[in-house]
């Protein structure tokens, strides 16, 4: 099987670890069928072409794309610009590409959409996911059921769908929350590989970051394990399954 290239962004080592683990155990991967770079410790490999790999993995983390740059960290516009240089070989080509959250705002930028924090920010929580009528022919969302519940958590999102791209999951809050380019690439507004221990690790982590105020943290915790999210990890096994 080819390696799957895994590209992370969160700066906080717990959190990108538990990310990691996620995607393996959800995706159905093992570590050494990988190539794991953390953007925010690590370059790109000089001439690294995402097309040796079966397919790619972005995940998501803290920064905006729609941020302003002054207000961006040397870390974050170093990560964002890293994920951006492959954009093209991505899109021109085809590559099967999973941008999950953070990575939603990588696919529309690059392809010169509207993101920003204008409209559709959610909370951190569950939101219901609605299949489009594209989105019921998708191979990815075979075997789902037509509205389920996942994780979330952004300020940030589609205003608009990119020129060329399907439109696949909407919720009420957020329109776009999973759409598809050409054939392969993928992106979803909400966290495929989320559980309610991985949501938790990420508030804990999170919770000075501006998503929520901190003393609410406790509560938004109670709310995840409460919640009842399983399917949205069927999305990223399915990605894996095809391209492997």
């Amino acid at each position: 099987m080819s390696r799957f290239l895994i590209l992370q962004l969160r700066p906080e080592a717990e959190a990108s670890d538990d990310e990691y683990h996620a995607i393996l155990e959800k995706g159905g991967l093992h570590d050494d069928a990988c190539h794991r770079i953390r953007l925010d410790c690590e370059d790109l490999p000089e001439g690294l072409d995402p097309g040796d790999y079966a397919g790619v993995i972005v995940g998501g983390g803290p920064g905006c794309v729609s941020d302003a740059p002054e207000d961006k960290s040397p870390i974050e516009a170093r990560i964002e610009a890293a994920c951006l240089s492959l954009m093209p070989a991505v899109t021109e080509n085809d590559i099967p590409f999973m941008g999950c959250c953070y990575g939603i705002g990588i696919l529309g930028y690059h392809l010169r959409s509207d993101v920003s924090k204008a409209r559709y920010g959610e909370p951190v929580g569950p939101s219901t996911c609605i299949k489009t009528e594209a989105g019921a022919r998708d191979p990815l969302l075979a075997g789902l059921p037509d509205q389920f519940d996942a994780f979330v958590g952004h300020k940030e999102a589609l205003q608009v769908l990119p020129d060329g791209a399907v439109h696949l999951l909407r919720s009420d809050p957020c329109p776009f929350q999973m759409i598809r380019y050409r054939d392969n690439v993928y992106a979803t507004q909400f966290h495929p590989e989320a559980d309610a221990a991985g949501f938790e690790t990420r508030i804990n982590i999170y919770k000075h970051k501006g998503y929520f105020p901190p003393e609410t943290a406790d509560d938004l915790i109670a709310m995840c394990r409460a919640a009842d999210v399983t399917w949205p990890e069927k999305i990223l096994e399915a990605f894996v399954s095809r391209y492997a």
